[in-house]
């Protein structure tokens, strides 16, 4: 044992009360202690907070952690002072000045440990000033998946941390995150401008839950049959919805069942929110009918049943929602209805409009400008509201257009604004056909005739060979009860020509290649490779006469092995 694991070891026994560690949680934590990036990938209820948490006692100075929601941050501090590890304070609009001011002095002159906070909060070059003056270890990013633009709960005000760890005087940086893909993982890395990061991914089969999909050809034949299901299902559990006032339908009949439950979606007023939040956890709630917005910090261990009353966005929303349940390790159901129709309303979220006319204004106030504008001032200047003038200046910054500094945003090149505007329209188009091809693999997952587990797995670059015995395909033996509309999906052929968006059902869960095992397979999974047409990508599924690779600029594809090889379609590169 090297001494830094041994001192690693003591820290978690003596400060923590963790007799024995996680496979990957040491190798993350010596990484941290020497001074070295990390992008930890790991389900909640794992420990990816003890990957930071040990560390922060063996390096010198205070650790920063920046966590979305202040439910988040209060439950992260009270549980460092249940356990009596070190001082851990917050900082956050819920706090008053006097309360704020004192988690100031405590780590500050008091020495405490851990500071918590908003990624909102670091948007003020006061908070990012007094922060650089106490001379930060570490920066721990939590839910690091939030500055992805094609991850799910995706938050513009995450894209400027990478410019703050720089500004601070660039301590290690710890980026944490329950689900990520591999294209999700590298945007983390770029946009954190991680050096040299140790990537550590573990723990994404969850063998205990139980994969069901149901699908329905008549919308009010789905909806009594997520009562109907529901109604048959032992609690606690989570019901996901699409909408607002799906989430206030199926919590009222629900109710009138007889089952404690409420509705949960980001229109409820922050008390409210907060009292269902307290009350699922505490257990005075025994379902939560919820959008996507009921998702971070619900660290609950015995959740017996996640049901999706519709489709998500993606695989990676799925995973994470579906991976509340059955943290206890006891078996747990999981059951999406679905219905390909409703694929419709997801593909029109996921649509962009880009507001030309914001950008122009933001753009010429601040190229008028004789010196850097704050984000206040930019507000001032343009009549836009603050989240417009972040948005807006986060889109200029990924084209170049702008850079933000640590006196504030600053004009750079000098492309005409037409140009500018074009650029950014361009970006934004890639990304809504990336988040459609998202959908699309939401679909393949849905439609697969194979083991659904192999499916999620293959997603996130992790092998899980042969059947799983604990999905529909696996138990019904590959004849999965998929309603009388459904169908196997057709193979999937896609010419050299063809640009357009991945064709329906062309994910399928992923099988061995053709190739004799004494042949490689030339394209293996997580290989990166180019496409003349599609550019730069990763591949992420194999099957048997098809591969599915995700391009960074248009998304998922599903290619013909045959097509491959017969029009030289693909090469590998570095």
């Amino acid at each position: 044992m090297s001494a830094t694991a041994d001192r690693i070891r003591t820290v978690a026994r003596d400060s923590f009360g963790w007799e024995s560690l996680r496979p990957g949680q040491e190798e993350a934590m010596t990484a941290v202690v020497e001074g070295r990036d990390v992008l930890a990938v790991m389900p909640t209820g794992y420990g990816k907070s003890a990957i930071y948490q040990v560390p922060a006692v063996l390096r010198d100075g205070p650790t920063i952690v920046v966590s979305p929601l202040i439910s988040l941050q209060t439950d992260q501090v009270a549980r460092l002072e249940a356990i009596g590890a070190p001082e851990a304070v917050a900082l956050n609009s819920a706090q008053g000045d006097a309360e704020n001011a004192q988690a100031w002095r405590a780590v500050g002159r008091e020495g405490a440990e851990f500071l918590f906070l908003s990624p909102e909060q670091l948007a003020k070059d006061e908070v990012v000033e007094r922060i650089r003056d106490l001379r930060p270890s570490l920066f721990v990013v939590d839910e690091a998946h939030c500055i992805s633009s094609w991850g799910h709960d995706f938050r513009p005000d995450y894209l400027a941390l990478g410019a703050v760890v720089e500004r601070l005087g660039r301590p290690v940086v710890a980026a944490l995150t329950a689900t990520a893909a591999t294209p999700v993982q590298a945007e983390i890395v770029e946009r954190l401008r991680l050096r040299d990061p140790l990537v550590v991914s573990r723990g994404f089969d969850r063998p205990n839950l139980r994969l069901d999909v149901v699908r329905h050809a008549e919308a009010e034949d789905k909806h009594r049959a997520v009562l109907a299901g529901v109604g048959e299902l032992s609690g606690p559990g989570l019901v996901y919805v699409a909408t607002r006032k799906d989430a206030e339908r199926y919590a009222a009949e629900l109710g009138d069942g007889g089952r404690a439950v409420a509705a949960y979606h980001a229109g409820l007023p922050a008390r409210v929110r907060e009292e269902v939040h307290r009350g699922f956890l505490d257990g005075d709630l025994e379902v939560v009918v919820a959008t996507s917005a009921f998702g971070m910090g619900i660290d609950k261990p015995d959740v017996r049943f996640v049901v999706h009353a519709d489709a998500p966005d993606s695989v990676d929303s799925y995973y994470q929602e579906i991976g509340r349940a059955g943290r206890d390790g006891d078996e747990a159901t999981v059951v999406l209805h679905y219905r390909p129709e409703d694929l419709g309303l997801r593909r029109f979220f996921a649509s962009t409009n880009v507001d030309q006319q914001a950008l122009r204004a933001v753009l010429t106030a601040v190229r008028r400008a004789r010196g850097a504008l704050t984000l206040a001032a930019l507000r001032e200047r343009t009549g836009l509201s603050a989240r417009k003038v972040t948005s807006t200046v986060n889109a200029l910054q990924e084209v170049g257009a702008v850079q933000r500094t640590r006196r504030g945003v600053l004009a750079e090149g000098s492309a005409p604004p037409r140009a500018v505007v074009a650029d950014v329209v361009e970006l934004a188009d890639s990304r809504e056909r990336i988040e459609r091809s998202r959908v699309e693999m939401m679909r393949g997952y849905a439609e697969t005739r194979d083991c659904r587990r192999q499916f999620l797995l293959g997603y996130f670059g992790e092998p899980h060979a042969g059947s799983c015995g604990a999905c529909d395909i696996c138990l019904d033996d590959g004849a999965a009860d998929l309603g009388p509309s459904a169908s196997p999906a057709a193979p999937v052929a896609v010419s050299p020509s063809d640009a357009s968006s991945p064709p329906a059902g062309a994910a399928q869960a992923p099988a061995p290649p053709t190739s004799p095992a004494d042949e490689p397979d030339p394209f293996p999974l997580q290989a990166a490779v180019v496409h003349p047409e599609w550019g730069d990508g990763v591949v992420m599924r194999h099957e048997e006469d098809r591969i599915t690779i995700f391009f960074e600029r248009e998304g998922y594809k599903t290619l013909s092995r045959e097509l491959i090889a017969e029009h030289d379609l693909l090469s590998r590169t570095a």
